[in-house]
């Protein structure tokens, strides 16, 4: 079962959702809402040595971008 990261259109917060396959629609588990983006994540791979091979954000970064870049379909803006 996969999991997703979600934008909610409602209430703005970033969410992961676990999708389960014939459950449906997922809704945002802080406000209930359906109005839900799917983001384009960065996988997470382990390298043959055990480590996380890069961040978790569109640029590679550990900590979350200030903005949401890859969700308005832009490109990451952290180091301009």
């Amino acid at each position: 079962m996969p999991i997703y990261e979600y934008l909610c259109r409602n209430c703005g917060e970033r969410v992961e959702v676990l999708v389960r396959s014939g459950s449906g629609a997922p809704t945002c588990p802080q406000c209930g809402s359906p109005l839900l983006e799917k983001l384009l994540s960065v996988p997470n791979v382990i390298s043959r040595w055990g480590q996380p091979s890069g961040g978790g954000t569109c640029c590679g970064r550990e900590e979350r971008c200030a903005t949401p870049p890859c969700s308005t379909g832009e490109t990451c803006r952290r180091d301009r």
